[in-house]
């Protein structure tokens, strides 16, 4: 009775429901931030990165990074300010990513296509390795790791801006106690 009158019951942090995730089952759940925060120990070469890319890229990226089944990787730097539709911009690491450490978690998340997330840090970084340097935005004899690829500077980085209007977006009801309206179900 003194619980309920004091309104103790209702002010528990926990619900009870669900479980804490056991130690390491989150390790797969990482953010690799543009300053190089986030990225993991380990290291890789560009040669080791050509024989990793021979084995599981060159099948869609094609043999020179030119692309075949997927994207090219390389080439196109200063076609994103081209206006004329005759000569359209390439998209390409190499052309558009701002930031080297962008290419390590988009490779270490979803690539290879075919079994995403099944490349060792070490592999990434080496095949990362093995990009910028036929992209010729690191020397041949590079080794990557965490400081060495946050210090890499790539060709766009300048070519995004912020936006100056943060003040111009709709202001965010962040209420805790503001209910959530649900829709109805459409009608039959």
């Amino acid at each position: 009775l003194l619980c309920t009158a004091s309104g103790a019951d209702g002010q528990r942090s926990t619900y009870g429901i669900g479980t804490s995730p056991a130690p390491g089952e989150l390790d797969h759940f990482f953010a690799v931030l543009p300053d190089g925060r986030g990225l993991p120990p380990g290291s890789g070469s560009v040669e080791q990165g050509k024989v990793i890319y021979q084995q599981q890229c060159v099948a869609c990226h094609g043999a020179n990074l030119q692309g075949g089944l997927a994207d090219r990787l390389i080439g196109g730097r200063g076609t994103l300010a081209n206006d004329d539709p005759a000569k359209p911009p390439m998209k390409t690491i190499e052309s558009y990513w701002p930031y080297a450490t962008t290419i390590f978690d988009y490779v270490k998340r979803a690539m290879p296509l075919a079994s995403p997330g099944s490349l060792s840090d070490d592999q990434v970084y080496a095949v990362t390795a093995y990009i910028l340097s036929q992209a010729k935005i690191v020397p041949a004899d590079i080794v990557l790791n965490a400081s060495t690829l946050a210090a890499v500077r790539m060709p766009n980085r300048d070519g995004f801006i912020p936006d100056p209007r943060p003040d111009k977006l709709p202001a965010i009801d962040k209420s805790p106690h503001k209910s959530l309206a649900i829709a109805p179900p459409p009608a039959k």
